[in-house]
């Protein structure tokens, strides 16, 4: 990784992978994502940085407590890190305290170290995604979904997105892998809900975060594009999927029912179930109802076994059953497995 000049009598240390630390106290020095920059203040008023960093094991609370202007200037709100810290134990949990950082450019090499990413191949996904939208039924659906799955650039782009900046499924390939895992669901739970339409539900389930291509920014530490700030995910799917309807009625002659395009452009914009949460519109549809409690369902279970029940073996945990408080969740997690 990118290296620092040493100091007199400095004795490099191997990388470590947040995934491998052993328990606190233990030194970090070398380059990592840096997430969420903010500036925090003490009870004192003094100013201190208060952040994530990454790698593509995972995450670490980290803090800062000597803090100048131009240090927390200079770092980037997402981005890359080189730093010097020392981890502790706090109410249960491992944080970082850091000494030293400053802003780095890392190589794609590099990069693809810092990064998360799935832990299926995205084009083993793919090709199942593609299988289950095969069997749509409506000649207009299997058109809809030809015209997506043929546009090569945004299909690209599917494979290797997250599904969130930091919230669920945060790595490349999350988009498709949550996706995935929604059309998997609904087709094993639409047989018990005969009355839903099966064709609405998948395309759905398919086009509702389909537009995160382009809201966030994944080739470094992930952030929101412009479009991403101005426009948004949910906005920007249901102008796709108007480019779509018309692109489809153009080159393959097939014009869509004329409530069809209306009604998915619906479950896009009510997905997030309440204004609260982003939603343009409050789910009023059966089929959008179904969507947005599934997207619901996965997105928290994902997000409640990244924090208690994380994939990358080893690591250290400071002692606590609990979870620090998960503000998307609204509460502490339990960690334990009763029955493990």
């Amino acid at each position: 990784m990118t290296s620092a000049p040493t100091k007199p009598g400095y004795q490099p240390t191997p990388r470590v992978y947040l995934n491998e630390l052993g328990e606190p106290p233990q030194m970090l020095r070398g380059t990592y994502a840096i997430i969420n920059k903010q500036l925090g203040t003490t009870r004192e008023g003094k100013y201190y940085l208060k952040c994530l960093i990454g790698d593509r094991t995972g995450q670490l609370t980290a803090r800062k407590w000597t803090l100048d202007e131009a240090t927390y200037t200079s770092l980037p709100t997402d981005g890359f890190v080189f730093l010097e810290g020392q981890t502790q134990a706090y109410q249960g949990e491992v944080q970082l305290i850091i000494g030293e950082v400053r802003p780095v450019e890392p190589s794609e090499e590099e990069i693809r170290e810092l990064l998360p990413s799935s832990t299926r191949a995205p084009a083993e996904m793919f090709e199942e995604l593609r299988g289950i939208l095969g069997t749509l039924k409506h000649p207009a659906m299997q058109a809809l979904a030809k015209a997506y799955l043929e546009d090569e650039f945004l299909m690209a782009q599917f494979r290797q997105a997250p599904a969130a900046k930091s919230m669920h499924h945060a790595f490349l390939g999350g988009l498709l892998e949550h996706t995935l895992t929604l059309v998997k669901l609904a087709d094993l739970m639409l047989p018990i809900y005969p009355k839903l339409n099966r064709d609405i539900v998948l395309m759905g389930l398919f086009l509702h975060d389909l537009a995160k291509t382009r809201e966030l920014v994944y080739d470094r530490a992930f952030s929101y594009s412009e479009r991403g700030e101005l426009i948004g995910h949910i906005v920007d799917g249901a102008i796709m999927l108007h480019d779509k309807a018309q692109q489809v009625m153009k080159e393959q002659g097939i014009r869509m029912p004329s409530k069809a395009v209306m009604v998915l452009q619906h479950i896009i914009i009510s997905h997030h179930g309440v204004p609260e949460f982003g939603a343009a519109k409050v789910p009023a549809t059966p089929e959008a109802i179904f969507v947005s409690q599934l997207d619901n369902l996965d997105a928290k279970t994902a997000m409640s076994l990244a924090v208690t029940r994380p994939d990358s073996p080893g690591g250290f945990e400071a002692g606590g059953n609990f979870t620090e408080k998960q503000w998307a969740l609204d509460t502490k997690l339990y960690r334990p497995d009763p029955l493990a």
